[in-house]
């Protein structure tokens, strides 16, 4: 019986933590999203420049790094919202370039409405269903690390297909982290809000970006 009780108070106190966990990130996840808008809005208005692919890696693992480094603190959400505001900057000159094409507003719209529509149904999936995704891991690690190399053989041969395919891939491996990383939380697997809510971040801002790329293409077509 001890052994019993012993199971159901663990249980339990995995649940809270769970829940804890859980909250934080989508309320973290929630300021950081509307934050990154904002920068982007910002930099979309003022028609700033792109800092290019170069300044934008260092910017990016340099402030994942920091971010990582100090999860345990106050510090990591300084390192938050300075790895998501800049991310929100670069993308402004990504919108208006989109915004620049024919029925731009549209491409931009639905490119919003499939990255939150692809969110929440993945998240409600992973929560409701509460499968474990956790075999997912190294499939995707391998994956984005191959889809990594070759959007930058895309960007420095300048191959336009290969370019799209990385765009298709990345919506595939994004939609797999959002449910790998909201399976981790779920069952305990992420205990650290700050790192949930990059992971998540990161996830939903290349889900962006590539279903912007993908629709860009398809209307260009027309």
């Amino acid at each position: 019986m001890d052994t019993l009780h012993r199971q159901s108070y663990s249980g339990q106190l995995l649940a809270v933590d769970t829940n804890k966990v859980l909250r934080n990130t989508y309320t973290l996840l929630s300021m950081t999203l509307a934050f990154s808008a904002l920068m982007a809005g910002l930099s979309s208005s003022l028609n700033l420049p792109h800092p290019g692919l170069i300044i934008t890696l260092v910017g990016y693992f340099g402030l994942l790094f920091f971010t990582t480094k100090f999860r345990n603190s106050a510090l990591g959400l300084v390192g938050v919202f300075g790895l998501t505001g800049f991310m929100g900057y670069t993308l402004g000159p990504i919108i208006n370039r989109y915004l620049a094409m024919p029925n731009g507003s549209e491409i931009v719209m639905l490119a919003m409405a499939g990255t939150a529509t692809i969110f929440f149904a993945l998240s409600a999936y992973a929560l409701v269903k509460k499968t474990n995704f956790s075999f997912m891991g190294s499939f995707l690690t391998v994956g984005i690390l191959v889809a990594f190399l070759a959007g930058l053989g895309a960007v420095f041969f300048e191959i336009a297909a290969l370019s799209l395919a990385v765009s298709a891939m990345f919506v595939l491996l994004m939609s797999g982290m959002i449910l790998w990383q909201t399976s981790e939380i779920v069952h305990g697997g992420e205990t650290n809000y700050i790192m949930a809510t990059v992971s998540l971040f990161v996830s939903i801002f290349n889900l962006f970006t590539s279903l912007l790329q993908l629709l860009g293409f398809m209307n260009s077509d027309d």
